[in-house]
């Protein structure tokens, strides 16, 4: 393949599905997704991001590389979520949603960052973070919380902890296509990796961890040795500019929170498929069936 973007045998069958008005689109389901920043010795290489690489069984994105994330937990606007940082109404209004929404989904990047690296964006305090969280008494409870037998809320009250919404900075929101069989709306945040504490592979759905720098990530995909999906790469190349994980920081309050939605059109014979403002992922299929898509 020219390059490592994930593009699944069966899009162009969906997609023509969809075009000739024989597909309904399922429901996009609310997730988020953190990517978590470390700074190097050299700040003229720019912060390295922790990457997992998704197991090749899973039915969706199977051996693409990911960051830490997931689908919202119904639990997670919970009203006892302890809280500090900017208000759920500063959310709400960054987020694009209600205020509960806005909790759910804030909770959801910092639920997702500890069940699958093991890193929490939380402290006893309105100003501070835990230190390290590994030995078998924080794996029991993370353990329950990926088994969905102990809520977030829950989780933090018997813990006596404060949720950290303020090193949260929301980046952007891609909502997956409407001819995928799975839909997500998920909103990509970014967050410094806490003093203290330290990522590893917590999650059964990863069989890779990395730390990595966005370029050479980025060129892994260019090569075609790293698969990702178009809002990882995406991502990975709008933290060029950024020499540390402060600055990527700075800039999240600026950053268009605008929905990206691939769309695709009939045009004479071929079916286009492009991501608004991200021209290097548009594809061309043909309208008559070719009994499989590119790879």
């Amino acid at each position: 393949m020219a390059n490592g973007q994930w593009y699944p045998p069966e899009w162009p069958e969906r997609i023509r599905a969809l075009a000739e008005g024989t597909l309904t689109p399922v429901p996009a389901r609310r997730a988020a997704t953190v990517l978590l920043l470390k700074d190097s010795p050299d700040p003229s290489s720019g912060p390295a991001v922790h990457m997992l690489r998704r197991r090749a069984s899973m039915a969706f994105a199977g051996g693409a590389y990911a960051y830490p994330g997931g689908g919202v937990d119904p639990r997670d606007d919970d009203h006892q979520i302890r809280w500090a940082g900017p208000t759920r109404a500063w959310w709400a209004e960054r987020l694009g949603v209600d205020e509960r929404g806005a909790q759910a989904i804030v909770c959801a990047a910092v639920r997702e960052t500890y069940e699958e690296a093991g890193v929490l964006l939380a402290g006893p305090t309105p100003d501070s973070v835990v230190g390290d969280t590994t030995g078998e008494d924080w794996e029991s409870d993370r353990a329950a919380l990926v088994a969905r037998d102990l809520s977030f809320a829950e989780f933090l009250d018997r813990r006596g902890l404060v949720l950290r919404s303020d090193l949260l900075g929301a980046w952007t929101r891609w909502i997956t296509p409407e001819f995928e069989s799975r839909r997500y709306d998920t909103w990509f945040f970014v967050a410094a990796l806490p003093e203290g504490q330290r990522t590893r592979n917590a999650s059964t759905e990863a069989d890779r961890t990395v730390w990595i720098r966005p370029h050479e990530a980025a060129d892994g995909y260019d090569k075609g040795e790293l698969m990702m999906m178009p809002p990882t790469i995406a991502t990975l190349r709008q933290l060029f500019p950024y020499d540390t994980a402060a600055e990527v920081l700075a800039a999240a309050p600026a950053r268009d929170m605008t929905p990206v939605l691939a769309r695709a059109r009939l045009v004479d014979d071929e079916i286009i498929l492009a991501w608004p403002g991200h021209d290097e992922f548009t594809k061309r299929i043909p309208t008559a069936p070719t009994g499989g898509g590119p790879a």
